[in-house]
Parts: C-alpha cells; sequence; structure tokens
C-alpha cells in the first residue's frame, strides 16, 4: 500500500492524533454514545476529529490488512454496481457487505466492506482501480482492519 501511506512512529506525531483513534475506538465500542462525548473523553475538539478521524489508524498487530470499508459514490446508471462488483471480484476482493442508498440526483451511495486477504492486487491500487471506473464519482477508504 505504499503510494498514500506512510508508516510512522507515533513519538513523531502531535499527540492529538492518536486522540483522534482514541475517540473513534470509544464510539465503536460503546463507551461514548456521541462524538460530543467521545471527543471530550479523549481530549479534543470536534473539529480535530472530524479532520482527521478517516486517515489516521492505528497499526495492526498483524501488518496485513484483513478487511477495510470503502465508500463509493455511483452514477444512477444500469450496470455500474455490477461493473464496480465485477472488478472486485476480478482482483479476487471478497465481498462481506455492500450496503447502496438510493439514488439522488443522478447519484448512488455505496458502502461495501471487503476481505483483502487473497487479493490479487493491494489495497491502493484498489482503490485507483476503482476511481477509474467511468461510473465512479468518488471514492473513499473508511476504515481497514
Amino acid at each position: 500500500m505504499a503510494g498514500n501511506y506512510l508508516i510512522v512512529h507515533k513519538k513523531i506525531l502531535p499527540d492529538y492524533l492518536e486522540k483522534v483513534i482514541q475517540a473513534r475506538e470509544l464510539l465503536a465500542s460503546h463507551e461514548a454514545a456521541t462524538v460530543t462525548e467521545a471527543v471530550k473523553t479523549a481530549g479534543i475538539s470536534r473539529n480535530t476529529f472530524y479532520k482527521y478521524k478517516d486517515y489516521v489508524f492505528r497499526m495492526q498487530e498483524s501488518s496485513e490488512i484483513r478487511r477495510a470499508s470503502i465508500s463509493v459514490n455511483l452514477k444512477d446508471r444500469p450496470g455500474s454496481l455490477g461493473e464496480m462488483i465485477r472488478c472486485l471480484s476480478d482482483v479476487d476482493a471478497s465481498i462481506m457487505t455492500i450496503s447502496q442508498s438510493v439514488p439522488v440526483a443522478g447519484k448512488a451511495a455505496v458502502v461495501i466492506t471487503i476481505r483483502t486477504t487473497g487479493m490479487k492486487t493491494t489495497l491502493d491500487e484498489l482503490l485507483t482501480i476503482l476511481k477509474e471506473l467511468p461510473d465512479v464519482s468518488s471514492v473513499h477508504l473508511n476504515s481497514m482492519d
């Protein structure tokens, strides 16, 4: 996953980045019911949380990413979702969950969780491939573990 990602020691990063991860974990474990409660407990502002929440992740014990959640905005055209699924199948990404919203203003939001073990490509390359599909407006990596 070269390209857009770096692995750095947290010692050289500002402490608020780890607090963003802490707030996200508080929400995921239901120890905090709201973002306001999570950021207060972590000691950061809501603005800091929202600015960095999708860009900092805790390193897993295993360096291999097993799952990834991706948001995709698709143009509302027949076959656009099928094309994206074929693309995932071509690289041997295993689809775990898929959720598509009702199209609004000619676009549909799709959130897909894939198992990445055994893929023929890296996650970074897969995101690039998805962005190049003709009916894809945007692609965003939500999380990985």
